[in-house]
């Protein structure tokens, strides 16, 4: 059956609409109109989140799992609809969306078979020592406990991996934390449908209403006053710098600061060592070339930027992506926003005399084309504007005279949410030097692969040093994600029968 959506906002168990609305702009399809979410829908979902908290909170493991799973099968029954409209909103290609809701519930189910495991309780016990001197030791018993409500951000590029059962409130619901989500705007049909299935399952598993509430796009001013309600704890959000920076300090600033865990954008380096360009130069820039293209390169871990020695084997990987790119078509982008975007960036490159084109493309509404340039190390050090994310299908090889000029271009690099190496076994040495660099500007550091793609795993980390994210040591992606929503809790000689049952 063909979904219609009815444009309301989920708060706390009922659809509620608003005076104000807004329209959707799908690619393909009629618009649908949506209301526009306000500050007052903000403050009910946050106090009605407060108070299934004291509920939620103290749930059994097994309670949340089920919880989890249940939103897992309800997405899953409305599959079909969720790709029909997901398709219609972002002009992602259908096996994309199939794709992203399978990881969806696929980290909900893996969340859930993490509660049940429990270790990520960190559960520690330092038994009482009556008898030591020259005083006794107590009893002391610590656990991870849920921190309260929080605000997740739907992101723009992945309308269901990253939005409003994306893997922040996911985490969140795992580690106990009831959640209100303030949906995107690029995608609010596609987000009403997946709050439908979180919706069916409360009631399926008699959670309360409170513990996850929708609140459609809104104005700069709905955004604040999420992030500033006193009943939010916690803030999970993926997209801009400029738009991450400016919440994260609301958060900073507020009587009660909070955590704001922001995931901000990223370039993503790759590095290519001189055997490995030797032996494969054309092999690496046909994979480039696909990998930086892939979803219109509107994914945070593209690898905007690929560092190569100069010489014909740099020369033959420059020529060999150049090539690949020529049988690229036109995509559509996301959003009309992001299209404009992508241009702009475009012409800051073009307005450059130190920048070489060695292919570039015209871009037209809301299709995007690839784009590649070339500069020198010295001119990319100069110009911190090349160093800047552009969120799309355009790249830029940076050519460096050794490899002692490639590590030291390497710490020069902002933080990242991945750094590449491409190398062969002649390479060694240059790796060696390279990875202590790659390992403080990044949270995830490859070798011969592509950083497009993210495994949701317990060992994956989807994070790094600020500008990429805004706390180094948390991950979004990945079993690690529902410790962002704990706080440790120290228990000193409480009596057995008032101990917290995963500590019995």
């Amino acid at each position: 059956m063909k979904f219609t959506p009815h444009g309301k906002h989920l708060i706390a168990g009922e659809w509620v609409a608003s005076s104000e609305t807004f329209e959707n702009e799908p690619v393909y399809g009629p618009a649908v109109a949506f209301s526009m979410g306000t500050v007052e829908l903000v403050d009910r979902a946050a106090r009605a989140a407060e108070e299934a908290f004291w509920s939620y909170g103290y749930v059994s493991r097994e309670h949340r799992a089920g919880f989890l799973e249940a939103i897992a099968e309800e997405i899953e029954a409305r599959g079909a609809q969720i790709t029909e409209i997901g398709c219609q909103e972002t002009g992602l290609p259908e096996a994309r969306l199939n794709g992203e809701r399978g990881r969806t519930v696929g980290q909900l189910r893996l969340f859930a078979t993490t509660l049940r495991e429990g270790s990520y309780l960190d559960i520690r016990h330092d038994a009482a020592l009556p008898d030591r001197h020259p005083l006794p030791r107590p009893d002391l018993r610590l656990m991870q406990r849920p921190i309260g409500p929080v605000a997740v951000f739907g992101a723009s590029n992945f309308p269901l991996a990253f939005s409003v059962a994306g893997g922040d409130t996911a985490a969140a619901l795992a580690a106990g934390c009831p959640v209100v989500v303030k949906g995107h705007s690029a995608h609010p049909g596609t987000g009403e449908i997946v709050a439908e299935a979180i919706h069916a399952a409360i009631l399926r598993t008699r959670q309360h209403p409170g513990v996850f509430s929708m609140v459609q796009g809104g104005k700069r001013e709905v955004g604040a006053a999420l992030v500033q309600h006193p009943d939010i704890k916690a803030v999970g959000f993926t997209g801009s710098l400029g738009g991450g920076r400016a919440l994260f300090d609301l958060c900073a600033a507020r009587p009660e600061p909070i955590p704001f865990f922001g995931e901000l954008g990223s370039v993503n380096p790759m590095f290519l060592l001189p055997e490995a360009l030797q032996a494969r130069a054309g092999a690496l820039g046909k994979g480039w070339a696909a990998s930086m293209t892939g979803s219109a390169g509107q994914l945070c871990t593209n690898a905007g930027i690929a560092v190569v020695p100069e010489g014909s084997a740099g020369d033959a990987f420059v020529a060999a992506t150049a090539e690949a790119l020529k049988e690229i078509g036109p995509q559509v982008m996301l959003t009309a926003g992001m299209a404009r975007a992508y241009r702009e960036g475009q012409a800051r490159f073009d307005g450059r005399n130190s920048v070489r084109p060695v292919y570039t493309t015209t871009s037209e509404g809301r299709e995007a084309r690839p784009n590649l340039y070339e500069v020198s190390a010295q001119t990319f050090v100069n110009d911190h504007i090349l160093s800047e994310e552009v969120f799309g299908p355009l790249s830029l090889v940076v050519r460096v005279a050794d490899g002692a000029e490639m590590t030291d271009l390497a710490r020069r690099f902002e933080g990242q949410l991945t750094a590449t190496v491409h190398m062969d076994e002649g390479d060694g040495a240059l790796a060696r030097a390279l990875l202590p660099v790659l390992e403080r500007k990044a949270g995830r550091v490859l070798f011969n692969g592509f950083p497009t793609g993210v495994e949701v795993v317990d060992s994956m980390v989807h994070g790094g040093p600020y500008p990429a994210s805004t706390n180094f040591g948390a991950t979004s992606v990945g079993t690690m994600a529902i410790r962002r929503f704990l706080r440790p809790v120290c228990y000193q000689n409480i009596p057995a029968e008032i101990l917290p049952a995963d500590l019995g």
